[in-house]
C-alpha cells in the first residue's frame, strides 16, 4: 500500500472512528435512559400484577366453593403459588419512603391467602355457611388490597417525581450536548478534510507548474515538492530529468564548441590513421603465411606440428572476428577443441583435460570469446605454477530452460575476495590470457547478452579447486553436425 492509500485510509478511519463514538455514546446513553425507565415501570407492573392475582384468587375460591371439584382446587393452588411469588417480588421495592405502606401490604397478602385457605378448608369440613362468610371476608381484603396498591403506586409517583425530572432535564442536556458536539464535529471533518486536501493538491500543483516551466525550456529553476509520498517521489525523479537535461544540454553545446577543432584536425587525424593502417600487419597475409608453414610441415612429414600450427590459425581467426558477434555454444566449444590442443602440445602430460558434453544443447546462443577465458585462467592459476599439473573438466548439461556450462580444476582455490570482484565486474586483471579478456568481462558480456544478472555462480573450496558455472537461455539454433566432439 503506497503512501496516497494510506493518507486516504487515515481520512476514511478517522470518519469511521468518530461515527463510532458517536454510535457508541448514544447507544449506550439510550440503553441507560431505558434501563430507567425499565426499573421505575417494573415497580408499577409488580404491584399490578399483584392486585390482579389478588382478584383472581378470590374468583379461583368462589369457583371452587359452587362446584367443588379437583381442577378448581389446583387453580386455587396455582393463583396461591403466583401471588406468592410476586408477594417475593414486592419485598425488592421497599425503600424509606414506603416502608410502613409496603409493610402492611405484605401482611394483606398473607392475610388474603389465609382466608382462602381457611375457606377451603371449612368447605371441605362441609361447613358451607362459615367457608361463605370467610370468601366474603377474603373478596374484602382483595379489594383493600387494590386500593393499597393505587396508594402505593401514589407513594411511588411522589418518589421517583424527582427522578423522572432528572432524567428529563439530562435528556434536554443530552440533545443540546448532542447538537455542539456534532457542530464542533462536522466542523472538525471539514478543517481535516481541508487540510488532507492541501495536502495531496498542494504538490500536485507545484508538479503542474514544474512541467510547464520545463515545456517552455527553462531547465533552471529547481523542483522542489514538500511531501512525503509518491508525489514527493516523482518531484525528486521530474528534478532529476530537469538536472539531466540541463547537463545534456551543456555537453551539447561543449561538443559543438569541440567540433570546430575535430574539423580541423581531420585532415591530420586521416593522415595519421593512413600511417597506422600501413604499419599493421594484414590478417589474411598472417592466415597465409601459418596455412603456408602447416602445409610445409605436413609435407615434411611434421604433422603434429602441422596440426598444432593448424590450432593456432583457427584460434587466431576465432579471436579476430567473434569477439563482437553472438554465436552457438557448438562454435565456441570447436574453438575451446582447438585451445586445448595448443595446451597439451605445451604442457603435455602436465594437463588432463575431461569433457562431458550433452550435444543436445549445443545449439544454445553465447557471446563470442566466453568459455575460453573462463577455461585459460583455470590453465594459468591451476595448471601453469605446479610442476605436477593439474585437471581441468568441462561440462555441458541440460537444465531444463537453461543450459549448464561448468568449468571445474583442482588448482589452490579462489578467494571470497577475488570472487566477489569479479562477479561485480571490479577486477579487471588479463594476466596471462591471449584473448586480452578476463573473468569480469566474461561475466558484463553474459549480463548484457541474457538480460538478467545471475549468469554465473563462482565455487571455490578452502582444501582447493574451483569451479565456475555459466547459465544459458535455450534458443533454436541451426543444424550442425557433432564431427568435431568425435576426435
Amino acid at each position: 500500500m503506497n503512501k496516497l492509500q494510506k493518507k486516504i485510509w487515515v481520512l476514511a478511519l478517522v470518519v469511521l472512528l468518530i461515527m463510532t463514538v458517536i454510535w457508541v455514546s448514544l447507544t449506550s446513553y439510550n440503553q441507560k435512559m431505558q434501563e430507567q425507565y425499565n426499573f421505575v415501570l417494573e415497580r408499577y407492573i409488580i404491584l399490578n400484577e399483584l392486585t390482579g392475582a389478588s382478584q383472581t384468587i378470590v374468583t379461583e375460591l368462589n369457583n371452587y366453593l359452587v362446584a367443588p371439584t379437583s381442577e378448581n382446587l389446583d387453580h386455587i393452588t396455582t393463583s396461591k403459588m403466583e401471588i406468592e411469588l410476586l408477594k417475593e417480588q414486592v419485598l425488592d421495592l421497599k425503600n424509606v419512603s414506603n416502608e410502613l405502606a409496603l409493610t402492611n401490604y405484605i401482611h394483606l397478602i398473607d392475610s388474603l391467602i389465609e382466608t382462602t385457605d381457611r375457606s377451603v378448608r371449612l368447605h371441605e369440613e362441609l361447613n358451607s355457611e362459615n367457608s361463605m362468610a370467610i370468601m366474603k371476608e377474603a373478596t374484602f381484603i382483595s379489594n383493600y388490597i387494590s386500593e393499597m396498591t393505587l396508594t402505593l403506586i401514589d407513594i411511588e409517583l411522589k418518589t421517583f417525581d424527582p427522578y423522572y425530572r432528572g432524567i428529563i432535564t439530562q435528556a434536554e442536556g443530552v440533545s443540546k450536548l448532542g447538537f455542539w458536539v456534532l457542530s464542533l464535529i462536522i466542523f472538525l471533518l471539514l478543517l481535516f478534510t481541508y487540510w488532507f486536501s492541501i495536502r495531496i493538491t498542494k504538490p500536485v500543483k507545484k508538479l503542474t507548474e514544474a512541467a510547464s516551466e520545463l515545456s517552455k525550456g527553462r531547465f533552471d529553476v529547481k523542483i522542489e515538492v514538500d511531501s512525503r509520498d509518491e508525489i514527493a517521489f516523482l518531484g525528486q525523479m521530474f528534478e532529476q530529468m530537469r538536472v539531466n537535461i540541463n547537463n545534456l544540454i551543456s555537453e551539447i553545446r561543449e561538443k559543438a564548441k569541440l567540433e570546430k577543432e575535430l574539423q580541423q584536425n581531420k585532415l591530420l587525424l586521416k593522415e595519421s590513421q593512413l600511417q597506422q593502417l600501413q604499419s599493421q600487419i594484414n590478417p589474411h597475409f598472417l592466415f597465409n603465411t601459418l596455412n603456408t608453414l602447416s602445409k610445409k610441415a605436413y609435407m615434411e612429414g611434421a604433422e603434429e606440428t602441422s596440426d598444432l600450427i593448424t590450432s593456432v590459425a583457427d584460434l587466431l581467426r576465432y579471436n579476430l572476428k567473434h569477439l563482437d558477434k553472438t554465436i552457438t555454444l557448438f562454435d565456441e566449444v570447436n574453438v575451446l577443441q582447438a585451445y586445448i590442443e595448443i595446451q597439451n602440445a605445451r604442457f603435455t602430460d602436465r594437463l588432463t583435460f575431461h569433457t562431458d558434453i550433452d550435444k543436445s544443447c549445443l545449439q544454445a546462443e553465447i557471446p563470442g570469446l566466453t568459455i575460453q577465458p573462463i577455461v585459460e585462467n583455470a590453465v594459468i592459476y591451476a595448471v601453469e605454477p605446479f610442476e605436477q599439473g593439474g585437471q581441468i573438466w568441462f561440462r555441458v548439461k541440460d537444465g531444463g530452460d537453461k543450459v549448464i556450462v561448468e568449468v571445474e580444476d583442482d588448482g589452490p582455490g579462489m578467494s571470497d575476495e577475488i570472487m566477489t570482484q569479479i562477479m561485480e565486474e571490479r577486477r579487471d586483471s588479463q594476466k596471462g590470457h591471449s584473448s586480452g579478456i578476463g573473468l569480469s568481462n566474461v561475466v558484463k558480456r553474459l549480463r548484457l547478452f541474457n538480460g538478467y544478472h545471475d549468469v554465473m555462480n563462482i565455487e571455490s573450496k578452502s582444501e582447493g579447486g574451483t569451479k565456475v558455472t555459466i547459465f544459458l537461455f535455450k534458443e533454436r539454433g541451426g543444424n550442425r553436425t557433432d564431427e568435431s566432439f568425435n576426435r
